[in-house]
């Protein structure tokens, strides 16, 4: 029987605008700056094999990075914790990126810092792999729907659960993000905003790339890294500015009803900031946004205009 020889499919433009929003992007890889054609890594890095490295994720605003020392000091720290050299010190880093923030074109953004183990065997094994590549990206970024802020989004709590923090420690900030791709997707097919995962003990984790925080009998509350929740910069800050403002708080486990009975839900992380949500699995939330949120992210805009 003779065979018909069929074009393959063209793949579809893409439609989230990524290209687009990227085409103004500034790439820095192993000590040079270079076109996003050419930012490219050896398909046998680790990081590239097995998601072994590290990476940061840090806002400017006016050109100027925010609380880029703590960043720098927290991928240093998982760096360690996996063993991994980053061949830069921290003020070459902070120079590094200090000069691609004033170079870019659009005055507010995000910066991608990464650190991979490098090149290696094909296998497991890290011994022998390096030396460890590191690259930084300058782009736009828009994380939540642009009306979030007023009308808070819409979540659910994810069936995937957070890996225990017994198995893997929730403070390094590892490039293996696939336990919230995970909980992604479970909201994407919800046609939701955001997911929340729960830990095995049924207690509040995080959201897929956010801090939780909640608002519960008066009190601001948000979970313990014990619970796996990330140590973020941007959470770290807040608890800062309820201690200072007096907003009474504490970092306590979050049980899923508790969750569900709160008064204000929010989420926190340097990419999306600070965002009110307005519902959990469809039951809207009572304060959105809340009381404790807006004069959190009144003070949280004013760290920004001071530091910036």
């Amino acid at each position: 029987m003779k065979q018909h020889h069929t074009e393959p499919k063209k793949a579809e433009p893409n439609k989230t605008g990524s290209k687009e929003t990227n085409q103004n992007a500034l790439c820095w890889v192993n000590g040079n700056q270079c076109n996003q054609e050419d930012a490219t890594l050896s398909i046998f890095d680790h990081g590239v094999l097995y998601g072994d490295g590290v990476f940061e994720g840090i806002r400017f605003y006016h050109h100027k990075p925010l609380l880029m020392h703590d960043h720098i000091e927290r991928l240093f720290a998982s760096a360690n914790s996996l063993e991994i050299v980053i061949p830069y010190t921290t003020a070459e880093l902070i120079s590094a990126i200090t000069n691609l923030c004033e170079q870019a074109l659009f005055s507010h953004g995000y910066i991608r810092l990464v650190v991979t183990r490098g090149v290696g065997a094909i296998g497991l094994n890290p011994i022998g792999c390096g030396p460890a590549n590191v690259f930084i990206i300058v782009a736009e970024l828009n994380m939540m729907p642009a009306n979030a802020i007023h009308q808070g989004i819409t979540t659910i709590i994810a069936t995937t659960r957070r890996i225990s923090s017994s198995a893997l420690d929730p403070r390094i900030k590892s490039l293996n993000y696939l336990n919230s791709i995970l909980a992604k997707q479970e909201a994407n097919r919800t046609n939701v905003d955001e997911a929340i995962l729960l830990n095995d003990q049924n207690n509040v984790a995080e959201a897929v790339a956010e801090n939780v925080f909640i608002v519960h009998k008066g009190k601001l509350i948000t979970p313990p890294c014990d619970d796996g929740a990330l140590n973020g910069i941007t959470r770290k800050t807040i608890l800062a500015l309820a201690q200072e403002s007096g907003i009474p708080y504490d970092i306590a486990s979050i049980p899923e009803a508790t969750l569900l009975a709160s008064d204000e839900v929010f989420l926190t992380g340097t990419g999306a900031e600070l965002i009110p949500v307005r519902s959990i699995n469809g039951k809207l939330i009572p304060q959105c946004p809340g009381q404790i949120f807006s004069k959190l992210k009144v003070l949280y805009t004013g760290i920004i205009e001071q530091q910036t």
